[in-house]
């Protein structure tokens, strides 16, 4: 078991979204990511969300797993998948920001190269699995709504049979902060702002469906 922080991972989703600060057209693409997942919600009663960005090593695996805590936090019946262009590994620096988010990282399969690892949080009463993989993946379950968490995979994924909708939702991309001093803060900034937009998301359709 790779140990977790003494830190709520409910307070720290709180907190993101406090926090949060973004431009009227950004939150107006959060908004609209909700409306289309309310709508197909009435509809379908279950939604599956795969967050796709180039390597599937950082914002991609934070965007599923603060959307798997978020369905959770909400209530709601929202399953949360990620891939990407590439097969590379899931970050280690990106394993221990979540694990500083209060997340808990049991490793399942050992490899040097692209370990998996069991997602949970406390209170959880299931885990997902963490590793890098396609967007294609067949543990990513289909139909589901595809969320671009950079642009470079919008481009290399010019058409995503699976996907019922698509939203380019890109973030800065913490890599460029690898090995050196920043890199600490750069990466928590970076879970805090995909946690703050996800609780904005998933707090609107939980208003929506009410």
């Amino acid at each position: 078991m790779l140990k977790t922080s003494n830190t709520s991972t409910k307070n720290f989703f709180e907190n993101s979204y406090k926090k949060l600060s973004i431009s009227e057209d950004r939150t107006k693409l959060l908004l609209k990511i909700a409306e289309t997942i309310a709508k197909e919600y009435a509809t379908n009663e279950i939604i599956n969300l795969n967050f796709i960005c180039t390597h599937n090593s950082r914002r991609s695996q934070m965007g599923q797993v603060w959307s798997y805590f978020a369905a959770y936090y909400f209530n709601l019946n929202i399953n949360a998948f990620s891939g990407g262009t590439e097969i590379t590994a899931f970050y280690r620096k990106t394993v221990k920001t979540l694990q500083k988010a209060g997340f808990s990282f049991q490793l399942s399969d050992f490899s040097h190269q692209n370990p998996t690892y069991q997602i949970s949080f406390e209170g959880s009463y299931s885990h997902i699995l963490g590793f890098s993989k396609l967007y294609s993946n067949l543990i990513n379950q289909e139909p589901y709504m595809a969320i671009l968490t950079c642009n470079d995979a919008d481009r290399n994924c010019p058409f995503i049979p699976a996907a019922t909708h698509r939203f380019t939702l890109p973030f800065l991309d913490p890599k460029f902060s690898d090995g050196t001093t920043e890199q600490e803060q750069v990466y928590l900034q970076t879970s805090t702002q995909i946690a703050g937009e996800i609780y904005l998301i998933f707090n609107q359709i939980k208003k929506l469906l009410s």
